[in-house]
């Protein structure tokens, strides 16, 4: 599908209406996989985000005292328009944001499900309780301040909006500026969906300015922020202030155990493509493979052959399974740390810097492989966003352990055995929000976060509706 060479956003979405701004800067919307200029898209300042929380405040006067089956019914609306508009959602992802075809595809599916899901929560929600001799009624904590990272960015849209209508919340918007393309698109499907005036608010704008006013605005009672860990400690600081609610859902460098008893030619190529999830560019791919040192070449081995399998080229074809990294920024970045391990003194398997050949036009990275991999080296340890896999040996199941949770990080991690419950008695010594056993899983109604700097609450289903709630107790 062909998008419009040259798009231009120069409104925000506030009380309903899509509105002219105060702010002039211009941001260029850049084609990753060419550097085409696809667009561009005017910034909202601190008065377009005033004028968006007072429409949200506003709003929350009666949205927040509105029935279960009245948010039900909006969240229906809410699936259907977007069902409608899947072609446009996913073809706008892979031109703006470069994610592969395989990858956006399934983002849209979680963009409905997210409705979907959050639907079957609140039917069975208790939103009063008892607790000893108390009515307990939990009752929805404000204005929401939604913050999103582009690497898919209306499918956090979509999960973090769902959980606040659940809730009985209004919310403020504000998107990655390089997702502008994208968020349009989701705004326009929202704004079908004929939405309470004020329920719904977007301004596009940069983190220091539009975030920061979020941040620090005493009519917002909540922050939901997807995003870097670095950025995250400056919200949580930010917040403290007015004492806002946060969830942070934050970085990772999630470690996959094989086990010596794993099925290691169904085991290692699954965990290398795993790797390369998003591109790499996602916060749970299992980055570090943690192998029994007895094994080290045999998982060389096939590790290099399975590379050979790993398409990076075009994200618009249905084989490919690494797209270019974001941005130019982003690339460097990646760059910076192959460089790094090879200046660390880990062994390249595959891969290697530089853009593989015939791909020179965009920010494309070699699908990349270092082993004998220390723990303690900066590529094991921080976070690189690409398509880079470090392999560490282990010598036995305890340091197997041990190694994993060397991390300041604790996202997602994977187990891999021929007997599950050794998997899962693994599992539950390994300090992540989430550890998926044999393979890679996603249950939307169970709960979604980080442990240690990877993050501070839980996102969806029913630990995920509970952060936009505040307990009332009631003693009569």
């Amino acid at each position: 599908m062909k998008i419009n060479n040259m798009k231009r956003i120069d409104k925000a979405y506030i009380n309903g209406e899509f509105t002219e701004l105060n702010g002039v800067e211009v941001f260029d919307l850049i084609n990753p996989s060419n550097h085409h200029k696809i667009g561009e898209v005017v910034l909202g300042n601190e008065d377009d985000t005033r004028k968006a929380i007072a429409a949200a405040k506003n709003a929350f006067k009666t949205f927040s005292k509105t029935s279960v089956e009245e948010r039900i019914e909006i969240l229906k609306n809410l699936k259907k328009s977007v069902e409608k508009r899947e072609k446009e959602l996913i073809e706008t992802m892979i031109l703006e944001y470069g994610g592969t075809r395989q990858f956006c595809t399934v983002g849209f599916q979680n963009m409905v499900g997210a409705f979907e899901h959050m639907i079957e929560t609140l039917r069975d929600f208790e939103f009063k309780r008892k607790a000893g001799m108390t009515l307990v009624e939990m009752t929805p904590v404000g204005v929401v301040g939604i913050i999103t990272p582009w690497n898919s960015s209306n499918g956090f849209i979509c999960s973090k909006f769902a959980t606040a209508v659940a809730a009985g919340c209004t919310v403020v918007v504000k998107p990655s500026e390089m997702s502008a393309l994208q968020t349009q698109l989701i705004i326009e499907c929202f704004h079908e969906a004929g939405l309470p005036a004020g329920l719904f608010n977007v301004v596009n704008g940069l983190g220091n300015v539009v975030g920061s006013e979020m941040v620090n605005h005493p009519d917002i009672a909540k922050i939901s922020f997807t995003g870097s860990t670095h950025t995250g400690k400056m919200i949580a600081k930010g917040a403290v202030e007015s004492m806002k609610r946060v969830t942070l859902e934050l970085g990772g460098k999630s470690p996959n155990i094989i086990l010596e008893d794993a099925d290691f030619q169904q085991a290692i190529p699954q965990a290398v493509f795993g790797a390369y999830m998003n591109s790499g560019q996602a916060c749970i791919a299992p980055t570090r493979l943690l192998v029994p040192q007895s094994r080290l070449e045999e998982v060389n081995e096939i590790v290099k052959k399975t590379v050979l399998q790993v398409v990076v080229g075009n994200p618009d074809h249905e084989d490919t399974n690494v797209g270019p990294m974001v941005s130019d920024k982003q690339y460097e970045r990646v760059q910076s740390y192959i460089r790094l391990g090879l200046e660390e003194g880990a062994d390249l398997l595959a891969g290697g810097v530089g853009k593989p050949e015939g791909l020179e036009n965009g920010n494309f990275v070699k699908a990349t492989v270092f082993t004998n991999v220390k723990n303690d080296m900066r590529i094991a340890q921080e976070e690189i966003f690409g398509p880079v896999l470090s392999i560490i040996a282990y010598r036995d199941e305890e340091e197997a352990v041990a190694i994993a949770n060397d991390t300041p990080y604790g996202l997602a991690a994977y187990v891999t055995s021929s007997d599950e419950q050794r998997a899962v008695k693994v599992a539950s010594q390994i300090e992540a929000g989430r550890v998926c056993v044999n393979g890679f899983k996603h249950d939307p109604l169970a709960p979604f976060g980080g442990f240690k700097q990877s993050g501070i609450g839980r996102e969806f289903g029913a630990y995920g509706l509970e952060e936009y709630l505040e307990p009332k107790s009631i003693l009569v």
